[in-house]
């Protein structure tokens, strides 16, 4: 059984928490599905200032949605469109401070303005992406990133 869990410490601190939470959350289990959408419940539960986590996953030459939190989003994205399809036609973290500065930027949510991707790569392919949107410009820093992209490296071994 799960409940909320108050994080305390520094920045690193906490995301070390989520690691361990993460780890323990998908041990044993290898439903893709199941991973995802606890993963991005959890994202949910630990992230302050967000307003949108979740997945896209590759089907065929496009992003298609996946699990995720927040409010009902777009579909489906080409490669190389807006900062998922950019982050997935790249294989590189997209980290926007402001999106309404990024080109061709898609408003799924009209409260987002600041966004980061982060690419789930496994074995050299292209899965999907976690994409977070947040109401806060500037709210993803550094170190959100690291500890972001190191979440993705421990789920993407059991998905």
């Amino acid at each position: 059984m799960f409940h909320v869990e108050k994080y305390n410490g520094n920045k690193e601190e906490k995301y070390r928490l989520l690691l361990n939470q993460l780890k323990a959350l998908l041990e044993g289990e290898d439903d893709r599905i199941a991973n995802l959408s606890n993963a991005s419940a959890l994202l949910n539960q630990f992230l302050e200032n967000i307003n949108w986590v979740g997945f896209y996953l590759m089907k065929e030459d496009q992003l298609v949605l996946g699990p995720f939190q927040g409010l009902p989003a777009c579909v489906r994205i080409p490669l190389g469109r807006g900062v998922c399809g950019s982050a997935a036609a790249h294989l590189k973290t997209e980290r926007v401070a402001d999106v309404h500065q990024f080109p061709g930027h898609i408003a799924c949510d009209a409260a987002s303005n600041s966004e980061i991707v982060v690419p789930l790569v496994k074995e050299g392919k292209l899965i999907g992406v976690l994409d977070i949107d947040s109401p806060i410009k500037n709210r993803f820093d550094e170190e959100d990133q690291t500890f972001l992209e190191e979440f993705t490296n421990v789920l993407i071994q059991y998905i």
